[in-house]
Parts: structure tokens; sequence; C-alpha cells
């Protein structure tokens, strides 16, 4: 049998996204992230293969899904619920936990985007195993100290130091005479 190519396992991580916290932690930052910048930089900086985005389901939303499939994102859904006040509910932690001890054999070391302390049995297991690249949060201020404790100042980056990088630039369209 043969060896497996040790170039090729090393450029092998996933990445697994909390998309709530990450929209709400870039809307905190007042800049819009460009989802297509993003994923890009999630394979070149981190050698994510795979890009697993965790999202709540809501009709009317097709075309934002769709766009993540175009961009190379592979989206886990959520079924959403309406609370109080017609507040959507969607909380993905659960499939983003489960979907990453899923992949577990198929990745070299994955990269958790979240600045959410639920997430922090997770990374200790990663860590403990070897198999954490990076916490990737939007923002080190609203990073969670459940995450801040587990990863104790190794394995996380934070995103608003990206703006410049990642923020959406809208197209100008061109006016005709």
């Amino acid at each position: 049998m043969d060896k497996p190519d040790a170039k090729k396992l090393q450029l092998n991580n996933y990445a697994f996204i909390d998309g709530q916290n990450l929209n709400l932690g870039i809307k905190e930052l007042g800049w819009k992230l460009d989802l297509k910048k993003f994923r890009k930089y999630l394979e070149d900086k981190y050698q994510a293969r795979k890009v697993y985005y965790f999202i709540g389901y809501i009709d009317g939303n097709q075309v934002l899904y769709q766009t993540l499939q175009e961009y190379g994102y592979i989206l886990i859904f959520k079924p959403t619920l309406e609370g109080p006040g017609g507040k959507i509910k969607g909380n993905c932690d659960a499939e983003l936990v489960l979907h990453t001890m899923i992949e577990y054999p198929n990745y070299r070391q994955a990269v958790i985007v979240t600045s959410d302390g639920d997430f922090a049995c997770l990374v200790d297991y990663l860590i403990e195993k070897e198999k954490l690249k990076t916490v990737l949060a939007p923002s080190n201020k609203k990073y969670s100290s459940l995450l801040r404790k587990s990863t104790r100042g190794r394995f996380v980056a934070f995103m608003d130091v990206l703006k410049n990088k990642l923020i959406y630039k809208a197209q100008k369209k061109k006016r005709t005479p």
C-alpha cells in the first residue's frame, strides 16, 4: 500500500464556520465581509480544502445560499424557528461540532471560525489531538473567555485586523449615456 503524500496531507485542512457568529461579529465591526475573498483567504492562509458553512435555513435566501455554494462553501443548514417578537432562531452549534467530528479522519487540522464559547470543549479536544490549526474569531473584543482559556493565546487569530483584505467593496456600475 502506498504511503499518503505527506505534502498533500499537510495541505488537507478543513474549515468549519459558525455562520451566524461570523455574520454578527463582522456586522458589529461595521463592515461587510466579502465571502468570496474570505473563502480564498481560508484556502491560501490555512490550506482549507473544504469549508463548511453552518447557517439557519430561511425561505427567500436561496440567492445567498447559491452564491455561497458557487464560492466553494459546503452549506449545512439548520431549520429555523420563529421566536418571540418574530425573531428567527437557528442555532447551528451542535451541527458544527457533529460535522467536525464526522470529518475528523478526513482532515489534517481544523479551522474553527467563531468567537462562541460553546465551542471550547471542541477546541480543547482538537488541541489535545493536535488537530486544531486555528480558531478564527471576528473580533478580539467579543471573543469568549471560554475560548480564550482553551486557546491560551495560541491557535487564535482575529478577523478585525483583516478588514482591508476581506472587506466587501461594491462594484460601481458604469453609466451608459
